[in-house]
């Protein structure tokens, strides 16, 4: 057998073989084609290097010609330089020289060579000495037969290189060997025909799996048309189940998984959800893009659960609650409608806007530098009430007057009850403070035996509602506004937060608790327990009633109360409509003309009069309405009147 090649300076180089005396079947002839190649390959890089050295042109002829001679003599296959065209591969028939005295040896040797496989590559081989045979005597039926077993034998060795083509080309390459030979031979033949067909097939799908390769390669998968995908899907309509192309077409799939993970690894869901919808398209029975679409949800709950973190960590920081917002923006382009994390931070950046780093309701105590702590305080929800009574209202005065809507953008923080002598206590020994009535040595206090408020001396804030020590748990009385401002000022300064006294409008709207009726309870008499207010059936030590009272109430209490001993309204506060009424940080005003829209104090500079709210233990039972307000000089100290604080957040 030869081969021919084509050197870079013209010159062809032909290569022969032996005749195949000892084959040892098909895969051997593969391994020497593979070598012979490898030859050809070397000498035409050697013969680039010896052209430039120049060569005697007639002996290039000389043996150009005797190439020629030799290959018609013993035939070729041309392989074109192009091996992805089968009808590039041609075979010439070999020219078997026969002796017509030896007819017989030449059918013993055709016979040998179809046994051992040597078929068509050369004078020798089956199918050159069969035709020589039947050129001789077409009716010679031993070559005959001979070439008909050689035809199977050939066609079985082509179908068995055709079952290899899919992704080894060697075999392919044999395949359309196989394919030159028998198209030479029985060009009409229906199985060859047939095998011809195969072989077709075999290099498109050959020619499509290639070009989808290079498509992979490039990142251009054709999810949305042409691609890797459409010649994959070309392939399998010519073979499904085609390894090759289905191997293709799960990489494909990969590398569109591949996408939305890295989409889903920016943050970028939607994309990422995009990607995962083509890949679904690429194999619909795999199992491999809803593995992919669970590891991508992961990928979303995390990074939505690190969102809401990053959320909360910025509400703690400088503009934080703008920071917020943008992360809860991100977070809202990702997470699902109703995402339980996202409403979390959206609800805490409401919080934040409105309560700080607080919830309503929520109760606590700040820290103060002397180690101790502040008194209790209940954080009061964000709203909206209409401030004063209305016309009609029983017990109501023209200072209640005209009603006005107040709008609270932001919560605040109120004392959950009055401050108590206990805690006011730590402010006189940390400061030294005096108070009005230690300083001008007396303090109007309940006279049992006359049944009136009267002057006495030496009673001050360690006293109770008769002159007596008080209990550290009792409300702290005989303190003016001056002290009690006092007390918010230094509050503010040992915890570093803003405490004052509350406004008239913070204290009523703390004492409605969303309620527009007349009274905290609604109409009529108090509830049973619902605060320390004067009773028809409340009893002082020695007996006294009260002339105008709620009929039928009871408290239990002449006098004060322990703070705490009643009911909170519904936002958690004690005592605000009774035990005693509380000195507020506005300066008192006949009516509300005139007044701020918003819950600020309304305060005049150098005013002497401020506002008293809230009804006492010894007060009228209109005096406990959340409208009703009185004046009292500033320096004005009583057993009636005492204070919380309120705190901004």
């Amino acid at each position: 057998m030869a081969y021919a090649a084509l050197l870079p300076n013209g010159r062809q180089v032909v290569l022969r073989r032996a005749a195949p005396c000892c084959l040892q079947g098909q895969a051997a002839r593969r391994r020497r084609l593979r070598a012979l190649i490898s030859v050809v390959v070397l000498l035409l890089t050697l013969s680039s290097g010896c052209s430039r050295d120049g060569g005697d042109a007639g002996d290039a002829d000389a043996q150009a010609a005797e190439q020629a001679a030799e290959r018609e003599r013993r035939g070729s296959v041309t392989v074109s330089g192009d091996d992805r065209i089968a009808d590039s591969l041609t075979w010439r028939r070999p020219q078997a020289e026969l002796d017509p005295e030896a007819l017989d040896e030449t059918r013993e040797q055709a016979g040998s060579a179809l046994e051992e496989g040597h078929l068509y590559e050369d004078a020798e081989a089956a199918i050159p000495l069969y035709l020589a045979l039947l050129e001789q005597d077409p009716k010679d039926k031993a070559a005959v037969q001979g070439l008909q077993r050689s035809r199977q034998r050939l066609l079985d060795e082509g179908e068995r290189a055709l079952a290899d083509s899919g992704d080894d080309f060697v075999a392919l390459r044999e395949a359309r060997r196989v394919a030159a030979v028998a198209r030479t031979v029985w060009p009409e033949d229906a199985p060859v025909r047939a095998y011809l067909q195969r072989v077709d097939r075999a290099d498109r799908l050959w020619e499509l799996n290639r070009e989808a390769e290079a498509e992979l390669a490039e990142g251009r998968y054709g999810e949305s048309g042409g691609g890797a995908l459409a010649r994959l899907r070309e392939a399998l309509e010519l073979q499904p189940e085609q390894p090759r192309a289905l191997q293709n077409l799960a990489a494909v799939e990969s590398g569109l998984i591949r996408r939305a993970e890295e989409a889903a690894g920016r943050g970028d869901f939607d994309t990422a959800g995009q990607w995962l919808g083509h890949a679904t398209l690429v194999r619909p029975e795999s199992a491999t893009v809803p593995d992919a679409r669970e590891r991508i949800e992961r990928l979303r709950t995390a990074r939505i659960a690190s969102l809401r973190d990053q959320g909360l960590a910025a509400l703690r920081g400088f503009d934080g609650i703008a920071k917020a917002r943008e992360i809860l923006a991100e977070l809202l382009l990702i997470a699902e409608p109703g995402d339980p994390a996202a409403s979390d931070l959206r609800e805490r950046i409401s919080l934040a806007v409105h309560y700080g780093l607080f919830r309503p309701g929520q109760g606590f105590t700040d820290a103060l530098q002397s180690g101790a702590r502040g008194p209790r305080m209940v954080v009061v929800p964000h709203g909206a009430f209409t401030m004063g009574a209305p016309e009609g209202e029983g017990g109501a005065s023209d200072s209640e007057r005209p009603q006005r809507n107040i709008r609270f953008d932001r919560g605040f923080a109120l004392s959950a009850h009055e401050v108590t002598v206990g805690e006011f206590r730590r402010f006189v020994n940390a400061t030294g403070y005096r108070t009005r009535a230690v300083r001008r040595g007396f303090s109007m206090v309940y006279d049992e035996r006359s049944g009136n408020f009267v002057r006495r001396s030496g009673a001050d804030w360690q006293s109770d509602y008769v002159g007596a020590t008080a209990s550290d748990d009792m409300p702290v009385l005989h303190v003016s506004a001056q002290d009690v401002e006092a007390y918010a000022e230094w509050l503010a300064e040992e915890s570093g937060e803003r405490y004052r006294l509350p406004s008239e409008a913070e204290f009523e709207y703390a004492l409605r608790a969303g309620s527009g009726d007349a009274f905290p309870w609604g109409e009529g008499a108090p509830p049973e327990s619902a605060g320390n207010f004067t009773g028809g059936l409340d009893r002082s030590p020695g007996g006294r009633s009260w002339s105008n009272a709620f009929a039928g109430y009871d408290d239990g209490h002449w006098g004060p109360a322990a703070v705490g001993s009643f009911a909170p309204n519904r936002w958690g506060l004690h005592d605000l409509a009774g035990n005693v009424s509380e000195w507020v940080a506005d300066c008192w005003h006949a009516s509300y003309r005139r007044a701020p829209r918003d819950a600020a104090p309304w305060i005049n500079p150098g005013c002497r009069t401020y506002v008293i709210r809230g009804g006492s233990w010894a007060s009228a039972p209109e005096q406990t309405r959340p409208a009703w307000r009185a004046p009292a000089a500033r320096d004005t100290t009583n057993a009636r009147i005492g204070f919380r604080v309120m705190r901004e957040l």
